[in-house]
Formats: structure tokens, C-alpha cells, sequence
């Protein structure tokens, strides 16, 4: 049952993978593309980039509430109520987009006015914000109607789309960063727009997806404005918890970034690669998380308690295994890794110290990411974002500072931190995930 298990939630994962490798791959496209038109240009579309991502990430995290909440409606064989889910998931992206162009309008000036950029630097990181801005009313409905296709039709939907934009992206980039067939020369400030334009493109092609496929009852999503209060509250009792804590973790990435900084620049940048590194590896916990979700989900709708138990064990052990092996190598192959990044030999060898601690990171990782995801699809989103801000912010960063300034571990205290971090947030999830299945088991 076991085995069984695991083939199924391989079978919904990998696809999940691959699309947010995809994702991964327009960010990475954006960065490098931008850093061979100037360095003003790869200076501002990483200082806009690094601004935008808790932003999205926090609003990725909100709107994730519609894979649970869907889930849980198919296992019910409730399908007709559907719509009014995705309906509410719309509005709520909407409001998020709304929200995100007033903040911008109302504190670009006083954010970038308060980093000191150099002008170009900051002529481009202001627009190229701009365009995220205007991005995010795409990429909200296109989250919403992912959970719809994911959960509903399947994981390789999704990936075939995000496959087909990864091309996409890298072209517009090639015609409005560096000017091609009449389109002017825009430079970092392209990357940008050409993200807004990807997504336009995306939301086009889900569009068809779900009105050309009877299964995501498209014409019953778009028929009507309804939606009720009910609705509004349980998508936000799960989302607002879940997005806030996922904004906690990666603002708190940015914060260290800070601490890290006094130590100069060789330090930095090979703080900044293994990051890099660590973000790309984290796909996969993610991608079990996301897949764990949608099981877990559909089976506890169903009230198949035994069956979500199952899945439960399948992918942690699925998770902790691959993430032995990605340990191991980055172990291993810390020195080629830093390579990747860098031909200097100061900061390649300060990254692969980094890269050691990452490799922990990876494994206590393994078991947070998808106890996450577990937790996600039997809607428990409160508690859960209460134990990781304790882990992250009440345990990893005050050990990073007391291991600097108390034990002068340097710039390493604050990887040994994360570990520490990530470790009491594993701890602590797996805790409260025995006592959500015990619950559930004796009220069954």
C-alpha cells in the first residue's frame, strides 16, 4: 500500500517539479540576461527582484488556499462547489494585486530613496517594479486557476505550461532587453516586461485549458459573481496564515543578508551563490509539499484518514530520501558547486563552508517542507504558521546573533542558525501533525 502510494504521489509531484523549475528558470533568465546588458542593469533587476519576492511569495502562499479547500471538496464528491471556490480565489488575487500597486505607488520613493542607489540603478529597479506591479494582476489568477488544473486534472497541466513559458520569457527578454526587430533597447527595465507579458500569456492559455476542459467547469467559474461570506472565510482562515508565514521565512533569508553584508564583499557573494544554490535544491521539498497537499486533501475530503496516514509516510520518506543524496553531493561537490558561480577563489571557498551548512539545512528541510504541505490539506494553517515565526524568528535568528557576537563564529553563524531554525521548525510541525492525525483518528 505503501509502494502503491508513493508511485501515485510521484506521479502527481514530478510535474510540480518541473514547473517550478520552470519558474525558477524565467527568474534566473531575467538575472542573467539583465547582467549582460550592463552592470547598472543586473544591479537594478536584483535590487527590484530581491524587493518583489516576499511579496509574491506571501501572495503565492494566500492563494494556495484554493488547493486544499478543492481537494477536500473532491473527496467530498462535491465538485459543483468548486467554482465558487476558484470564483473567491480570483477576487481575493485581485484585492492582493490592488494592495501590491498601492504600496508601490505610496513607498517606491521613500524604499529606493532609502538604499542609496546610483541613479541608473535606481531608474531601473523603480521601473522594472513597476512592471512586476502590473504582472501581478496575471500571475494572481494564474495561481488560482493552477490549483484548479493540478488538483482537478492533474500536475502535467501545469507543467506544460510553465515548460512552454519558459521559451517564451526568453525571447521577449531577448527582444526587449537588448532591442531586436524594431523593439527599443530597454535593458533591465525589458526583463520586467517581458515577465508581465509571459503572464499574460500564461493566463490566456489557462483560460483555454479551462473552458476548453468540461472537468474545471470554466464556463461555471467565469457564469457568475457569486461567492459567499463562508467562502471568503475559510480561504482566508487558511491563506492569510499560510502566506504570512511563508513571507516570514523568505523576509527573514533577506534580513541575514544584512548581518552578512559587514563582512565584506568576497563574503557576500559567496553567501549570496549558496543561496542561490540552496533555493534551486528547496524545489524539491517544495514540489512533495505542493503534491502532498493535493492527496492529502482529496483523502481527508474523503474521510479516509487511513489512506492520508499513508501518504503521510510515503512522502517523508520519499523527501528525506532524495534529500540525503542532494546532501551527500552538495557535500561532495561543494567546490564545483561554487564554481558555478564564481572564478574567484576566496569567495568559491567561502561558499563551500556555506554550502556544508546547506546541505543540513537540506535535510531538516525535507521534513518541514512537506509536514507543510500535509498540514495544508487538512486545511491547518493557524497553529502551524505560529511554530514556524517561533523557529524562525524566536530561535534561528537570535542563535545566529548570539553565535557571532557571543561565540565569533562570523559569517557562518548565521548559516548555523538556519540549521538550528530549520531543525525546531521540522520538530515542531511533526509534533503538531501527530496530534492533527490523532484527533482526526479518534473522531473517526
Amino acid at each position: 500500500m505503501t509502494f502503491s502510494a508513493l508511485k501515485k504521489l510521484i506521479a502527481v509531484m514530478l510535474p510540480i517539479l518541473v514547473a517550478q523549475l520552470s519558474t525558477v528558470g524565467m527568474n534566473f533568465l531575467d538575472t542573467a540576461m539583465s547582467g549582460h546588458a550592463g552592470r547598472a542593469d543586473l544591479a537594478g533587476v536584483s535590487v527590484g527582484a530581491s524587493l518583489f519576492m516576499p511579496i509574491l511569495v506571501a501572495t503565492t502562499g494566500v492563494l494556495a488556499a484554493a488547493t486544499p479547500m478543492i481537494a477536500q471538496l473532491l473527496g467530498r464528491k462535491q465538485p459543483e462547489e468548486i467554482p465558487e471556490v476558484v470564483r473567491t480565489g480570483l477576487y481575493v488575487g485581485l484585492v492582493l494585486a490592488l494592495l501590491f500597486a498601492g504600496a508601490y505607488a505610496l513607498g517606491i520613493d521613500a524604499v529606493l530613496g532609502g538604499m542609496q542607489l546610483e541613479p541608473d540603478v535606481e531608474r531601473i529597479a523603480r521601473y522594472y517594479l513597476l512592471a512586476m506591479a502590473a504582472a501581478v494582476f496575471f500571475e494572481t489568477p494564474v495561481m488560482v486557476l493552477r490549483s484548479l488544473t493540478d488538483t482537478v486534472g492533474g500536475t502535467a497541466i501545469s507543467m506544460r505550461l510553465f515548460l512552454l513559458g519558459l521559451p517564451i520569457d526568453g525571447v521577449l527578454n531577448w527582444l526587449f532587453i537588448f532591442g531586436h526587430w524594431g523593439v527599443p533597447r530597454m535593458g533591465g527595465i525589458g526583463a520586467g516586461i517581458a515577465t508581465l507579458l509571459t503572464y499574460v500569456i500564461l493566463l490566456a492559455l489557462f483560460l483555454a485549458v479551462v473552458f476548453h476542459d468540461r472537468r474545471f467547469r470554466g464556463r461555471s467559474v467565469f457564469g457568475s459573481f457569486r461567492t459567499r461570506l463562508s467562502v471568503w472565510r475559510e480561504f482566508l482562515g487558511i491563506g492569510v496564515p499560510n502566506g504570512l508565514g511563508m513571507f516570514m521565512e523568505s523576509s527573514l533569508f533577506g534580513f541575514i543578508v544584512i548581518f552578512v553584508a559587514r563582512f565584506g564583499t568576497e563574503v557576500l557573494a559567496a553567501h549570496q551563490a549558496a543561496m542561490n544554490f540552496s533555493g534551486v535544491i528547496y524545489m524539491l521539498p517544495l514540489s512533495c509539499s505542493m503534491a502532498l497537499t493535493i492527496v492529502t486533501g482529496v483523502e481527508v475530503g474523503a474521510g479516509r484518514y487511513d489512506r492520508a496516514r499513508t501518504f503521510r509516510r510515503a512522502g517523508l520518506g520519499w523527501a528525506v530520501f532524495c534529500a540525503c543524496l542532494t546532501a551527500a553531493a552538495t557535500v561532495a561537490l561543494r567546490g564545483p558547486i561554487a564554481g558555478i558561480y564564481t572564478e574567484d577563489a576566496g569567495v568559491a571557498q567561502a561558499a563551500g563552508l556555506f554550502l556544508v551548512y546547506c546541505a543540513g539545512w537540506q535535510c531538516f528541510d525535507a521534513v518541514a517542507a512537506p509536514i507543510q504541505g500535509i498540514l495544508r490539506g487538512y486545511k491547518d494553517a493557524k497553529v502551524p504558521f505560529m511554530l514556524m515565526m517561533a523557529a524562525y524568528w524566536g530561535v534561528c535568528f537570535p542563535a545566529g546573533l548570539a553565535l557571532d557576537h557571543l561565540c565569533g563564529h562570523g559569517a557562518l553563524s548565521y548559516w548555523q542558525g538556519l540549521d538550528i531554525g530549520v531543525g525546531c521548525s521540522a520538530l515542531a510541525l511533526a509534533a503538531r501533525l501527530f496530534f492533527i492525525e490523532r484527533r482526526h483518528r479518534e473522531g473517526a
